[in-house]
């Protein structure tokens, strides 16, 4: 039987695209396997679905800086290496795909021991996670979203860019429809803010600071994230914490958008030709690619950026010049060549590669 084992988590970015890849192995008669953690994000949404063996390995952060947990994590991943090859030379898949993050190092490595190929690996950013570059010795082609990430590779013959893979979600949305969720009128432009599904605090404490002075110009839209704070709805403000099949309606109806850089979220931007400015992640929360993806993205004059540090007193200005100039933005994201890659050609690129 067709098996393959897919591996990645830690968070939502290392677990999406195998969101998306998973039903198209399953409905073509693959047995499906996962290995990710146990208490990993991956564990909550893997899990739910039917026919998806999941197994939960030992695994450690794979930090840049001094910490004592590193030192208990240097002794998890040997044994996540131990876990993963046991569970891989039974299984015996014909194909391991990894999205990354700290869970898919050991399954990398176990899958070249176990002799498993090929191995895939996939990376959105413009530079290589630190558990990529460690596993790439040990993948038989890596994906990329960035022509820029061939740089970063020594054995670039391994390196095969198929830009973002998107899905249609943001497509045909409802302008009308998102106009009478949020109560706002056709005469005022639409600003949105988009923190990602957990939210970003530096982003809605400027929103809540400088909401007043905003609404003179805007009406807004403010997805805040679960759990997070927003001020309550009033006259031209819809606060959201969390929105799933309107969003690519209140998208539709967004003139500009304030948002983090990660690298799905920008290219699904650039596919909705949606002037953004961009406020990439500090260097202390990240390795620093979303500040790359961002100044990728501006270079080609489909961004501005904004530092995190200076959101909350330069958010009005900077969001002004972007209105101001968005017709520049939009022209320059119609003109570029990109490409656009979905699920259905990364599924057939592995089962005619695999040859299964």
């Amino acid at each position: 039987m067709k098996k393959i084992i897919f591996t990645g988590g830690g968070s939502g970015g290392h677990v999406t695209l195998n969101l998306g890849l998973i039903p198209l192995f399953l409905q073509d008669g693959w047995e499906v396997i996962y290995i990710g953690s146990k208490n990993g994000i991956e564990n909550e949404l893997i899990g739910k679905i039917d026919g998806v063996k999941y197994y939960a390995i030992a695994t450690g952060k794979l930090r840049r800086y001094f910490s004592w947990e590193n030192f208990k994590d240097a002794m998890r991943v040997p044994l996540g290496v131990a876990q993963a090859w046991n569970i891989i030379r039974k299984e015996k898949p014909s194909v391991i795909f990894s999205k990354g993050g700290f869970v898919s190092f050991p399954v990398v490595l176990s899958g070249w021991l176990n002799r498993i190929k090929p191995i895939y690996m996939h990376e959105s950013d413009v530079t290589p996670g630190l558990a990529n570059k460690m596993s790439l010795p040990f993948v038989s082609t890596f994906f990329t979203t960035f022509a820029d990430t061939a740089e970063y590779v020594n054995d670039k013959s391994k390196v095969r860019c198929v830009g973002p893979v998107l899905t249609d979600r943001l497509d045909n949305g409802d302008v009308e429809k998102a106009r009478d969720m949020c109560n706002f009128t056709a005469d005022k432009p639409v600003l949105m803010f988009v923190g990602g599904s957990l939210g970003a605090k530096s982003i809605n404490n400027a929103v809540i600071k400088n909401l007043e002075t905003l609404l003179e110009k805007y009406q807004i839209i403010h997805i805040c994230g679960k759990g997070q704070t927003a001020r309550a709805r009033c006259e031209g403000y819809a606060p959201f914490e969390f929105v799933d099949k309107e969003f690519k309606d209140l998208m539709a109806l967004a003139d500009v958008v304030v948002s983090r850089s990660g690298s799905n979220a920008i290219f699904e931007l650039l596919s909705q030709k949606k002037p953004m400015l961009l406020v990439p992640l500090p260097s202390t929360s990240s390795r620093g690619e979303q500040s790359l993806n961002a100044k990728s993205f501006q270079k080609q004059g489909f961004a501005e950026v904004l530092s995190d540090d200076k959101v909350e007193a330069e958010l009005v200005a900077a969001v002004d010049n972007l209105f101001a100039y968005r017709h520049e933005y939009v022209a320059n994201m119609e003109n570029a060549e990109w490409k656009r890659t979905s699920n259905q050609e990364i599924f057939e690129i592995i089962k005619n590669d695999a040859q299964v």
